[in-house]
């Protein structure tokens, strides 16, 4: 595939469409070297997934059945909001671990919506039977080119927004978001994707040798809870062209990042959110001397919703 090209042209596609998310260099978090952050947990429904949502419908023909789709609770927004802002039909199963915050989300959005018993492999069960029971189109959560082709534009955004980095950190779930890093950026800069220590469905990857299912539990598993790495992600990042590193990091790790983000800088996100400054936060990564590092947040869908009960 021509991956920038595809990318380049998905940024122009969706870009009336999507919130260009705002940037910003800090010192803060008590780091030694300024960091540069990219605030996509301020996209439509509070994730970077509206990017690849916009870029399926938008690209694609839509039958009558409309769209149907399987996710752990961003996705599932994304999903939802794309379809109503273009008119379609949208069917969304989500498991139970979503959590209350992120099915209102999809609800108020206007889909179809099942909560589903387990975990997102069971809500993708559901979806892949409606798909074929239905026709409806399948929006793949991240294991998709048309995905991975809209998360990308999240990195080409970024770099005409000036970004200055040798490294940038990204948290990694299904493999969406970081393979639209790796396909935009290839061997240009250093790409670290963080997991939790109890979700690493690509950090197991590379040390299997292939994709391999994982157990999921934890804080971020409502959101970076894929059982398996998609395949165009493992693909990328074993392919040689890419400079990419895995590691993880603990929960207790995300917990203190999602901490002093709001204590540093009034930053509210999701536990996911919060993933890939935990590697820095923590130790688990730390910069070479002059080392510009940049870092991802990508999700804000916090449970419970913070203004829930709120007196002014």
């Amino acid at each position: 595939m021509h991956w920038t090209q595809d990318i380049g042209a998905a940024e122009t596609r969706i870009r009336g469409y999507v919130q260009r998310t705002p940037v910003l260099d800090t010192t803060a978090f008590g780091l030694e070297h300024p960091i540069a952050l990219k605030l996509e947990h301020m996209q439509h429904t509070g994730s970077f997934k509206a990017r690849g949502a916009f870029n399926t419908l938008l690209g694609g023909s839509v039958p009558d059945a409309g769209i149907v789709a399987a996710s752990g609770g961003n996705h599932g927004a994304a999903v939802a909001f794309a379809a109503q802002k273009l008119g379609f039909r949208a069917r969304v199963y989500v498991p139970e671990m979503a959590g209350p915050s992120k099915i209102a989300l999809i609800r108020d959005s206007g889909a179809d919506l099942e909560v589903v018993p387990g975990a997102y492999a069971n809500a993708l069960e559901k979806a892949k039977a409606y798909e074929a029971e239905t026709g409806a189109m399948q929006v793949h959560a991240y294991d998709a080119p048309a995905t991975v082709i809209g998360q990308g534009t999240c990195f080409a955004e970024w770099d005409a927004q000036g970004l200055e980095a040798d490294t940038i950190l990204i948290a990694v779930g299904g493999g969406g978001l970081i393979a639209g890093a790796m396909a935009w950026y290839g061997g240009s800069k250093k790409i670290i994707a963080v997991e939790p220590q109890t979700s690493r469905a690509l950090n197991a990857a590379i040390d299997a040798g292939g994709p391999v299912d994982v157990d999921v539990s934890g804080v971020a598993a409502n959101a970076l809870g894929a059982r398996r790495i998609g395949s165009i992600c493992y693909d990328l990042a074993s392919s040689g062209a890419v400079n990419l590193s895995s590691l993880t990091v603990s929960d207790a790790a995300i917990v203190e990042a999602q901490r002093r983000l709001w204590q540093d800088r009034r930053i509210l996100v999701e536990p996911a959110g919060a993933t890939a400054l935990a590697a820095l936060t923590s130790g688990a990564y730390v910069p070479e001397p002059g080392e510009h590092v940049a870092v991802l947040l990508c999700g804000g869908n916090v449970a419970p919703n913070p203004v829930d009960g709120a007196d002014g």
